[in-house]
């Protein structure tokens, strides 16, 4: 078949004789280049030791990258970890909403300033991780792709390119992508005169406040041919302009019209209105009497306010158009195309088109191809219609550019062979990697996915990625420092402040039944509609109602326990977790409606597990998948509405806890749990990333771990929120609806303050109503995205004022100064404690297995919320500063340096101090981090349970971590931590006797003793200068 398909191609090699020829030659190349790339893929693969996350926009350039790379690389990093930098809406400060695959973000810089930055790293030795967004495409400004799909609507170029449904359940949409875009209801905006009419260089457009969009080609007739006698009568009928205007006029009338699907149809539409521009604007050009004569329609059909008849003309043109406008409040029900979550502004695209897939990577395997890029980290990946496939086809391609790149460079780009090979190489990479799981190409290049994991949730074995970006290893490192026996005494504070109890499933359930209600009502009722057409497939299910369907779909939906499964119609065989899911989902939806049809359950369970019944035929099969493939892409978003951003502002018991991929229902991380996990991603996944903040985060790494004391406290805790209550309860507005903020606000914005209060005993004024200000923006976005008294859909003026107006109260001096003292004071109470946790789970994530990661800043104290607050700039002088300095104080005296820090924490140069030693053994032990043994470590004595600690292994290479926890009592005590962990030891296997290591910290020496119950190191001298322990077996 291969050769038959070479041979009818015809083309000939340099010097050959005819296609056979060529195709020997053609197979011979493929099979010497397969061979050549794929050893320098395996021999030198680029796997990061550790990244560092930084978010450019306007405000921090590549320019501004560039001149940090090397403090970075001092620091120890070895990978930058860039935010999206193709082109995005203007103003983006996050790079979420790409408008064009094929241009940087001018924002940023310019390709030059990309080249400067990609150099800089490779001057450094180091690669960079791109963040890439293949779910979605920003669509609000200049998305050249979008607006052509507006204009031409089927028959666009890129009409495929996004997830539209063209023939939705509104009939009025056919053929119409619904636009919710306007304030008020459509016919009230149109007769209010805010939808007009412009022309420019011969197009005409719509403007609608900041919303620029096209006008149907097929409409310019409409506008051009009104009053025509009148513009006849000035120019005359035989006046080239004239004669030019009618041409250009028929030809309009001719165009192939908006519905055609036909390819050559297509292109001749889109071939055929270029030219019709062109000619108008160049005869308008000619023509100031056909200029005026369009500005005196425009003004026409752009009506007068206050005579609604004088919109006809308008509304005539918008109705006509490929896109329906319409209010913003429209969209949760209607829209009929497919989001990120639930924003408008984000349209979903098709990677599993070829052409798709394509367009959208194209700029990205070039940087990769030039080695600029050398690794991707995936955004949203469940987002995807096929994840498995669409990392199959980054690899597959990372290949053939590979492999492209080097034939070109030895054979140059006219040499008409590379068809033959390129279509050899991919049939050899293909039946490599299928009949070899474990192939090395499966993961040539370094790819992380940001998927977060509920339960005991895992990487689908079959995806041909490194890991994850690490949500699961932050709750885990986070959740070891929460005292787990704490549970039922601040549930019970939390209960009796709220006045009710708390279920937290129950609350996951009715949230995401609210998120399919309100603001995804619309692809739920596509699914509905579409079961309901499968139903009809089958005499035996045909009886199930609409109604019926589509409660069983939104029960499902909301009992699902994950984010979503993977089914697929190309693996033989179903995950077996994802049939587990499905038939526990199935099992629970129909204990919850006793008085439904059990049946109508199994029929969707089936439909979900490809259990097809007979004789369903093969057009019948593909539509059952599609709709199986299609739930998957719901799942996920109604999981992370209803979860993330509404229940993790509900339920406020811990919120510490309330952390993406986070399950605060469970009250932390027991150490074993936290070994078990650390080992198998030794075993299977050693190259995923690990975090503790990013720009997603609900709070920064150091806001948990000081929230995280309170678990050691929670009497303390309880008194406290009593009192606060106390004082602030005159600052609480009654409303009509209840208090203003609501007791379970309220204790979200007592912890809020706590953990979020800046380091130190004291502040100056301008710190204090900079941190109010942070403070009552973040309420005011919490108590929206908790969608109980309030919301961004419907939003309660009256409440949100309220709240407002209570933060800042509290913050007054005069109005709640005692309060304002008193949480000073606690605060005071826990923050040595929290910055103890704060290095310690730093320590813990720079030790485990896997691929460290710091996020921009977070070298010193970060003690940030949500975004926006966690995009704020970074002084990255200062820490550049202070690390020269921490080298130059170790140089001279490690234990005098370690006895300073650790006598100052509140200026965050330990954490700094901490990063950058455990990064640089990194660097010196990279066999070890990339590929070692680990082993969890006991300890022994009365504090045995007070600190977790491990080992790393690497033939004579060893490495010990060890973090003390629950430490507020140590560190109140007269003792002091090194007094009260005195008797208690690190125990460490027998292998280790007579090892010496080194404190890469302290820079001691220590060896292990002999103790009753073998060999062990003692805890407390090795706390004794500084707070958390890395010991490296020492050579010398």
């Amino acid at each position: 078949m291969l050769l038959d398909g070479l041979e009818d191609e015809g083309t000939a090699s340099p010097g050959g004789t005819g296609g056979a020829t060529m195709t020997v030659t053609a197979e011979a190349l493929a099979e010497g280049l397969y061979a050549r790339v794929k050893g320098d893929l395996v021999s030198r693969p680029r796997t990061p030791l550790s990244t560092y996350r930084i978010q450019l926009h306007k405000g921090f350039n590549f320019q501004q990258a560039r001149e940090i790379v090397p403090y970075l690389a001092r620091l120890g990093v070895s990978d930058l970890y860039a935010s999206p930098y193709l082109k995005a809406t203007p103003g983006s400060t996050h790079g979420y909403d790409c408008t064009d695959h094929q241009q940087l973000n001018p924002e940023v810089g310019s390709a030059e300033d990309h080249a400067a930055l990609c150099a800089a790293l490779r001057e450094q030795g180091m690669g960079q991780l791109l963040d890439v967004v293949p779910n979605h495409m920003g669509i609000e400004r200049d998305n050249r792709l979008w607006f052509d799909v507006l204009e031409n609507g089927p028959s666009s170029l890129y009409a495929k390119f996004f997830d539209i449904d063209w023939a939705p359940v509104k009939e009025e949409l056919r053929d119409k992508v619904l636009l919710p875009i306007l304030g008020d209801q459509y016919g009230i905006v149109l007769e209010r005169g805010e939808l007009k009419l412009s022309f420019k260089e011969g197009s005409f457009y719509l403007h609608y406040y900041d919303h620029l969009l096209p006008v149907a080609p097929r409409q310019y007739a409409r506008i051009l041919r009104h009053g025509l006698e009148r513009l006849e009568a000035r120019l005359g009928a035989e006046h080239p302009c004239m004669v030019e205007l009618l041409s250009i006029l028929t030809a309009i009338e001719h165009l192939p019209a908006r519905t055609e699907v036909e390819r050559a149809k297509v292109i001749e539409r889109h071939r055929e209105k270029e030219v019709i521009k062109r000619r108008l604007g160049a005869v308008v050009a000619a023509s100031p009497e056909l200029g005026a004569y369009i500005e005196e329609n425009l003004r026409v059909f752009n009506g007068e306010p206050g005579n609604p008849r004088s919109f006809d003309l308008l509304d005539a043109v918008l109705s006509s158009s490929s896109y329906r406008l319409a209010h913003w409040r429209v969209a949760g029900e209607e829209i009929n195309y497919r989001r990120f979550f639930d924003i408008n502004g984000l349209a979903a695209i098709r990677e599993e088109d070829p052409d798709v897939f394509q367009e959208a990577h194209a700029t990205i395997f070039r940087w990769l191809r030039e080695g600029c890029v050398t690794g991707l980290r995936i955004d949203h990946p469940d987002g995807l219609f096929d994840p498995t496939a669409y990392f199959l086809d980054l690899q597959e391609h990372y290949f053939m550019e590979r492999a492209r790149a080097l034939f070109l460079a030895e054979h140059g780009e006219g040499d008409t062979r590379w068809p033959g090979v390129e279509t050899a190489l991919k049939a050899r990479w293909r039946a490599e990697v299928t009949e070899q799981p474990d192939s090395p190409l499966r993961k040539a290049l370094y790819v992380v996915v940001e998927k977060i994991q509920g339960g005991r949730e895992r990487i689908p074995e079959a995806w041909a990625v490194h890991g994850t970006t690490g949500y699961r290893f932050a709750n885990a490192v986070s959740g070891i420092f929460v005292q787990t026996d704490a549970e039922d005494s601040l549930s019970e504070t939390y209960e009796r402040f709220v006045g009710e109890k708390a279920d937290f499933a129950e609350l996951v359930y009715q949230k995401k039944l609210l998120i399919m209600r309100v603001s995804m009502a619309s692809e739920i009722n596509v699914l509905a509609h579409e079961l309901n057409r499968i139903s009809e497939m089958n005499r035996r299910t045909r009886d199930f109602t609409l109604n019926a369907l589509r409660r069983a779909l939104v029960e499902f939906i909301a009992l699902f326990p994950v984010y979503r499964t993977y089914v697929d119609g190309w693996r033989p065989e179903l995950d077996a977790r994802d049939v587990q899911y499905i038939e526990w989902t199935i099992q629970r939806a129909k204990e919850r409606n006793a008085t439904t049809n059990a049946s109508i359950f199994d029929f969707l369970r089936d439909i979900l597990l490809r259990r097809y019944p007979e004789h369903t035929n093969e057009r019948e099969r593909a539509v059952m998948l599609r709709f199986a493939m299609k739930l998957q892409q719901v799942t996920g978003p109604v999981m992370a509405k209803g979860l993330e951003d509404t229940v993790f502002y509900v339920y406020n018991r811990l919120v510490s806890l309330n952390e993406v991929g986070g399950e605060p229902e469970r009250f932390g991380v027991r150490a074993t749990t936290f070994h078990l996990r650390n080992q198998e991603r030794a075993e299977h996944w050693p190259a995923s990333q690990l975090t503790s903040s990013t720009h997603d985060t609900k709070r920064s790494e150091d806001v948990r771990a000081r929230l995280n004391v309170l678990t050691e406290v929670p009497e303390e805790w309880r008194k406290r929120v009593k009192k606060w209550a106390r004082l602030t309860e005159k600052l609480v507005t009654d409303l009509p609806s209840g208090p203003a903020p609501s007791p379970n606000d309220v204790y979200l914005f007592f912890q809020t303050v706590v953990g979020a209060w800046p380091m130190g005993p004291s502040h100056t004024p301008e710190e204090r109503t900079e941190f109010q200000r942070r403070v009552r923006e973040y309420m005011g976005k919490a108590i929206k995205e908790a969608k109980v008294r309030t919301s961004w859909t419907n939003p309660d003026s009256a409440y949100d004022d309220a709240v407002a107006r209570f933060v800042d109260a509290c913050f007054d001096p005069e109005k709640g100064g005692a309060f304002l003292e008193d949480v000073r004071e606690f605060k005071g109470h826990i923050e040595r404690a929290g910055q103890h946790n704060a290095l310690g789970q730093l320590l813990m994530k720079l030790a485990s297995p896997g691929v460290a990661d710091t996020y921009q800043g977070c070298e010193l104290w970060d003690l940030s919320l949500v975004d926006p607050d966690n995009r704020r700039p970074v002084d990255f002088a200062l820490r550049a500063r202070l690390l020269d300095e921490l080298d130059r104080d170790a140089a001279k005296d490690r234990p005098g340096l370690c006895s300073r820090l650790t006598a100052n924490l509140d200026d965050g140069r330990a954490k700094l101090y901490v990063l950058a030693e455990a990064l640089r053994l990194r660097q010196r032990r990279q066999d070890l981090f990339r590929s070692g043994g680990y082993r969890a470590l006991d300890l022994s004595g009365p504090r045995a349970s007070a600190a977790v600690a491990f080992a790393r292994e690497q033939g004579d290479t060893v490495i010990v971590a060890c973090a003390p926890r629950y430490t507020w009592s140590a560190l109140e005590s007269p003792e002091g931590l090194s007094g009260a962990y005195g008797s208690t030891f690190l125990d460490l296997p027998e292998a280790y006797a007579g090892m010496m290591f080194r404190d890469v910290f302290t820079g001691r020496q220590v060896r292990p003793e002999r103790g009753p119950g073998g060999v062990v190191l003692p805890l407390g001298p090795l706390l004794a200068e500084f707070p958390v322990v890395l010991l490296e077996r020492s050579t010398g």
